[in-house]
């Protein structure tokens, strides 16, 4: 995600630099791995963090199943629903909870009705919650996704690149280190190569080496770079066997196929099919915390499905989910997108941030500054993972109990990565065609 924001006035030093813009720029990388290859042991937190089953996190990002009106989880929906919106029958993915950390994060800079935009705009109502509560939880949320067990690999951080000369509020960046852990980091955009270069090379190294390149012509007069990433890397619980993947076709539309690597596995899964939208879910445990649903409607039903794809719908889901013998195929994919959300933000609510009209009098002690520009960019790759064949032989063997049903996901489907634990929204998407990177 990246956000520009443009000054009005300045320092007599800088006046003397540049010329009447003053940008500070924000941008968010993830890089989302449904891995097939096993991973050393990471270390995990201090001795005295090291139960990592996450019984205490605060609810204002949980999926809130149990309450209704506005929340955090609404959020995740309505950006959907603006995303296939803005690019139709197109590969849709996003992770929800990092654009609205980065988003969160800037709200730390901003005040009146910018401040309330902000946070209304994400599900969040500043006459029920205290906005310390929500830095709160955006904290804890941060510190759990760094606090993985020795099965799945997650990483969340946060940092500031600071321009040479430019002097943020001190509180500014003493609560963006408390509440986000953020680094700060001394920058020459005036040098924009070389600012490039190191922002680049910050986000490369946090995202393993996945996203190499997340910026790219940076004007000279920017300020201020915030950087928001995800690492999510897993392994399936029972995975699948690259033996049994097998090419087939991939129906995009009712006159398009293509071909694609499909992989077979026959388990036990927890399904449901939704008579009234006519559409199959799977869910897919990742070893550890964390857990796949993925969505197929019938044949000319992704608009349906789509219309009712709400918060109150999946609570539904996750109650009628039970264990059955699956005859499961699944397409072995990769794709990568990338959202203007500045223009979606728009269309949500979110105005005042992005013009004349903004308040980030937090960031520098008057309201000089507005959001120009937000982007975010996003990856996924998913496929088998043979390292675990143990678990999937115990498993396999309540097939002989009840007959199984064959799903083949070789139509456009959605997908929603889940961390159990905190029942948030990590990754959302549609895929439409696997084979557009």
């Amino acid at each position: 995600m990246k956000i520009t924001m443009m000054r009005n006035c300045f320092a007599e030093s800088f006046e003397r630099k540049m010329n009447s813009i003053l940008s500070v720029s924000l941008l968010a990388a993830l890089y989302a791995l449904a891995h097939c290859h096993h991973f050393p042991h990471h270390p995990t937190c201090e001795d005295d963090h090291k139960d990592t089953s996450h019984t205490e996190e605060p609810g204002v990002l949980n999926q809130a199943c149990l309450k209704q009106g506005s929340s955090y989880a609404d959020f995740t929906f309505r950006f959907y629903k603006q995303a296939i919106l803005a690019e139709p029958n197109k590969n849709v993915f996003f992770s929800p909870v990092s654009i609205a950390t980065a988003f969160a994060m800037l709200a730390m800079g901003a005040k009146s009705a910018t401040l309330t935009q902000i946070f209304e705009g994400m599900g969040f109502s500043l006459t029920e919650i205290q906005e310390r509560e929500i830095h709160e939880s955006f904290h804890h949320h941060i510190h759990m996704m760094n606090c993985p067990n020795n099965k799945i690999q997650t990483s969340m951080g946060n940092a500031l690149f600071i321009a040479t000369g430019f002097k943020p509020l001190q509180k500014f960046l003493e609560d963006v280190k408390t509440f986000y852990e953020a680094e700060l980091l001394s920058t020459n955009f005036l040098n924009s190569k070389e600012a490039e270069k190191q922002i680049n090379g910050y986000v490369e190294k946090k995202t393993h080496g996945k996203i190499p390149q997340l910026v790219g012509s940076l004007d000279p007069n920017t300020v201020m770079v915030l950087v928001n990433y995800i690492y999510f890397k897993a392994y399936w619980e029972n995975p699948f066997d690259p033996f049994h993947t097998r090419e087939e076709d991939f129906l995009v539309d009712e006159k398009t196929s293509v071909k694609i690597n499909m992989m077979h596995r026959e388990n036990d899964y927890e399904s449901h099919y939704d008579e009234q939208l006519s559409c199959w879910l799977v869910e897919i445990p990742y070893s550890g915390s964390a857990k796949a649903l993925f969505i197929l409607p019938d044949e000319g039903k992704m608009k349906q499905v789509e219309d009712a794809f709400l918060k109150e719908t999946v609570c539904k889901w996750e109650k009628l989910l039970k264990k059955r013998t699956i005859n499961l195929y699944l397409p072995k994919f990769s794709i990568s997108a990338s959202y203007n959300v500045k223009l979606l933000f728009e269309k949500m609510g979110i105005t005042d941030v992005f013009s004349g009209h903004a308040d980030l009098s937090g960031i520098t002690g008057i309201p000089e500054l507005h959001v120009s520009q937000a982007i975010h960019k996003t990856l996924l790759n998913v496929h088998e993972n043979g390292t675990e064949a143990a678990a999937a032989t115990a498993i396999i063997i309540s097939k002989d109990f009840r007959p199984s049903v064959t799903i083949k996901f070789s139509r456009p489907f959605l997908l929603m990565i889940v961390d159990k634990a905190t029942l948030s929204t990590i990754f959302m998407g549609k895929i439409v065609n696997p084979t557009i990177k």
